[in-house]
Formats: structure tokens, C-alpha cells, sequence
């Protein structure tokens, strides 16, 4: 497994791939990896020849009071878990090297972006489609994967490779949890052992919003006050979001009659935490 510091050298080792015959898979990452960083690698890994992943922790998608200083960081054992599942290359561009002075180039999708995280985090998007863009630049792959946990950022990301021509396959991981129903994410290490209790009601509340649907209710408003009830009742817990949309388009419905997302943000305690719940999606399947 190579570390790959440099734009240029990473462009090297893509071009001798491909001049190789192989196929590039790409997971992109801002590090502190944990069992759903691994298993969009392992996804990638079944239909390429090689496999990179890219560690950067992007400040243009942080807003100013968010927390890009203490994000976390743990580069050896980010290594080692590469490591275990075969990754070829990592890739550990700088803020230096992706935003050299002079930069003034963003991407930016709209309409996806107005409404959830997008509305919560002014620029966030902007800064997420930009940095992945040029990583798409960079590390040429013919297949790249991303989380259904961050539903509204996978949406986005698949609408600019097809806006944009990119000549690239999109996977969609499955959101990883713990045993208790706890999505994966860096930023649960954030949370004391109470708050992580705390916790468990996002999963818990998204199984009460699939128990309403699945006895035949279809209204969003009836879904989404039992689901803030819940969530707003636990000690430590305060709703950002709380929004049923169109799990395509991400706009606002008047009743469920084909697949909706029910997404979430939740700050628990200090720290904010994201989830959601595809309601009609196994019957259109």
C-alpha cells in the first residue's frame, strides 16, 4: 500500500493503472475511519482492480462555528485499517495543495441543495461538490462510493456526475450501525457515554416513522411530529431537522405515494448527528 502526498504523484500512479489495464475504485474520506468507511471499500474492491482512498479533512465545507479544528484525526490507525481490507493507495492532499492561493473555482448543484443539511449549513454543499470534483480530477477512477447515511450529499454528488458528463460509476453504501442501532460516524466519538445513550433515539424514532408507514399512514406531517415528539422528549437532544421529502428530488410532498426519505440532524448535546430512513422504497423494488 503506497501514501500518495502529492497531486502529481497521485496522477503518476492513476496513469500507470490505467496504462495497466486496471480499473480504479476511489472512496473518498476525511479520515477517523470506522466499519462504514471499510465496507464501501470492500464494495468498491468487487469491481475494480485497484483501490485508493483519499484522507482530507476539507475546510470549505465547515462553516465558521463549526468544528473544523477539532475534527477528529487518527492517521496510524486510519493506515492500518487501509491496510486490512487491501487498499493499493492513499491519497493525503493538504489544504495548501487543494486550495493553493488564488483559488476561486466552486461547484455548485442546485436545488438539492436548498433544503435539509443545505438550508441548516449555508455552503456546506458547495464545498463538499467542489473538493470532490477535483478528487474525481485527480485519482481518475472508474468507480466511486459514498454512504447512504449522508443521503442528501449522495443525491447531490450523483446529480453532479451526471450534470457534469463524469465518466464514472456511483456506488451507494448501506448506512453501517452499531449493535444498538447507532449510525457510524467520526464525530460519535464526540459524545459522553450519557449523550451516546441519548443517542439511540434517532434509530429508534426512524423505526417508529417505519412502523407508521408500514399500519398505512402516508401523511408527512403525522410521521414527522411523532418522530420530533420522540426525539424532542430525550434529555440532551435538540432537532435541528426534521423533514420528509422526496427521496429523489428532495422536495417537500403532500402525502407518501411513492419513495420518501425521512432525514434528520439532531444535535446531541454539542455535537451534531445525522440519519435517515427511505419510507416505500422495498415496495417499488
Amino acid at each position: 500500500m503506497q501514501l500518495i502526498e502529492t497531486i502529481a504523484e497521485m496522477k503518476a500512479w492513476s496513469r500507470a493503472a490505467r496504462v495497466s489495464g486496471a480499473t480504479i475504485g476511489f472512496v473518498p474520506t476525511m479520515g477517523y475511519l470506522h466499519e462504514g468507511h471499510l465496507s464501501l471499500m470492500r464494495q468498491v474492491q468487487a469491481q475494480t482492480d485497484k483501490l485508493v482512498v483519499s484522507i482530507f479533512v476539507n475546510p470549505t465545507q465547515f462553516g465558521p462555528n463549526e468544528d473544523l479544528a477539532k475534527y477528529p484525526r487518527d492517521l496510524p490507525h486510519d493506515t492500518e485499517l487501509c491496510a486490512s481490507v487491501g487498499v493499493d493507495a492513499i491519497f493525503l492532499p493538504t489544504p495548501a495543495m487543494m486550495y493553493p492561493d488564488g483559488y476561486h473555482t466552486y461547484v455548485n448543484v442546485e436545488n438539492l441543495t436548498n433544503g435539509l443539511c443545505g438550508a441548516a449549513r449555508p455552503g456546506h454543499f458547495r464545498g463538499v461538490t467542489t473538493v470532490v470534483l477535483k478528487l474525481f480530477n485527480i485519482v481518475d477512477p472508474d468507480v466511486a462510493a459514498f454512504g447512504r447515511k449522508d443521503y442528501q450529499q449522495l443525491q447531490v454528488l450523483k446529480r453532479m456526475v451526471v450534470d457534469l458528463n463524469l465518466d464514472l460509476k456511483i456506488l451507494e453504501g448501506p448506512t453501517v450501525r452499531e449493535a444498538d442501532g447507532l449510525a457510524m460516524s467520526s464525530r460519535n466519538k464526540y459524545l459522553t457515554a450519557e449523550q451516546r445513550g441519548h443517542a439511540l433515539v434517532l434509530s429508534k424514532s426512524l423505526e417508529r416513522a417505519r412502523e407508521l408507514y408500514r399500519s398505512g399512514v402516508r401523511d408527512p406531517q403525522e410521521i414527522v411530529a411523532a418522530v420530533k415528539e420522540m426525539i424532542s422528549a430525550t434529555p440532551q437532544c435538540q432537532v435541528d431537522y426534521i423533514e420528509l421529502v422526496d427521496a429523489q428530488h428532495l422536495s417537500a410532498i403532500g402525502m407518501i405515494v411513492k419513495p420518501a426519505v425521512l432525514a434528520l440532524a439532531v444535535k446531541v448535546g454539542n455535537t451534531r448527528l445525522i440519519d435517515n430512513a427511505v419510507l416505500g422504497e422495498d415496495e417499488c423494488r
